[in-house]
């Protein structure tokens, strides 16, 4: 029988269990898909606690990114077909052996793009490109600032950056990190740590402001990075798990600046031919090898407790994956 990471109630990881969780039968519409790779995010983390700001009905499965193979289709299903690569996003029930999806929810995964590498790339890709292209409008010959720059959705902006032709300056917490980001085609990689990082960012960017500010990080580093830009620059706010910052408002009047939230659960909601067109043009990228997550660690579905917790902390390189395998 398949298995699943379930829980009553919300809490901690070990608040959750692996348990049997029979099959669904399939509805018009919907596709059967036997699921080999899921990514860990913190907001998986959090979700899961109940802290996140959207709370789904219990029980509760956690994961919502995730890759494998289509195991059977319903009827009126088309554009897939058994044994097919797919790569999908839910609210939920991704940590599990098996996944009812409706049609929609799946994209093919690209030739020579593995499973693996699938399963963590659509929503931390989409959220880069949204909020770089949609909401930042970054050009190609400005500067862009990562804070966080070696977490999911951090390299995503890197490398997305890069691709528009801007430079990159990349915040990140230690060497490793900094290493990764570099890999990742970052022009300088500066410790965020460090109480100088605004110095150096200054004068990695030739002594001048910034344009875009790509905040995944919130709490005390975010007024600094807002007085980091420019006039006419973009502060956009991605997450806050440093906690949620109070701006003050004369920043934004002095600098001409603009503070800008980024949420692409809703913005697939409110504009979702949008939203399909940017999935397309991210796969094309990654088909092409522009676009690639980098994979830290990968544990068995059965230590999905111990990948949760190393994802709350935050301390690794790269992401973390559970394979069902």
């Amino acid at each position: 029988m398949p298995r699943a990471v379930s829980s009553d109630s919300f809490g901690p990881p070990e608040a959750y269990a692996l348990v049997e969780a029979p099959s669904k039968p399939l509805e018009t519409g919907q596709v059967r898909i036997a699921i080999k790779a899921a990514g860990i995010s913190f907001v998986d983390v959090l979700t899961a606690r109940g802290e996140y700001q959207v709370k789904p009905p219990l029980p509760f499965i956690p994961g919502s990114e995730g890759a494998g193979i289509v195991a059977e289709v319903g009827g009126d299903v088309t554009g897939f077909a058994v044994g097919d690569r797919v790569v999908f996003s839910a609210w939920g029930g991704l940590f599990a052996d098996e996944v009812v999806l409706p049609q929609r929810a799946l994209r093919l995964v690209p030739d020579g793009m593995e499973l693996i590498s699938a399963a963590v790339f659509p929503v931390s890709y989409a959220t880069a490109w949204h909020a770089l292209v949609d909401r930042g409008q970054l050009k190609a010959g400005e500067t862009l600032l990562v804070l966080g720059a070696a977490g999911a959705t951090g390299l995503a902006a890197v490398q997305i950056g890069k691709h528009l032709g801007a430079l990159v300056i990349a915040l990140a917490s230690n060497a490793e990190k900094r290493a990764l980001t570099l890999a990742s085609g970052a022009d300088s990689a500066i410790d965020g740590r460090a109480e100088d990082w605004r110095d150096k960012v200054k004068a990695t960017n030739g002594n001048k402001p910034v344009d875009v500010v790509f905040d995944l990080v919130g709490g005390t580093m975010t007024e600094p990075a807002f007085r980091s830009l420019a006039w006419g620059g973009r502060h956009l706010i991605i997450g806050f798990p440093a906690g949620i910052a109070a701006l003050r408002t004369n920043l934004p009047l002095l600098k001409g600046a603009s503070l800008i939230g980024v949420d692409i659960r809703q913005f697939g909601i409110f504009e979702p031919e949008r939203s399909e067109a940017n999935r397309d043009t991210i796969f094309a990228l990654a088909a092409r090898g522009i676009l690639k997550p980098a994979i830290a660690h990968i544990f068995p579905l059965e230590d999905f407790a111990e990948a949760m917790n190393a994802a709350a902390a935050g301390q690794s390189a790269g992401r973390i994956v559970l394979v069902m395998d």
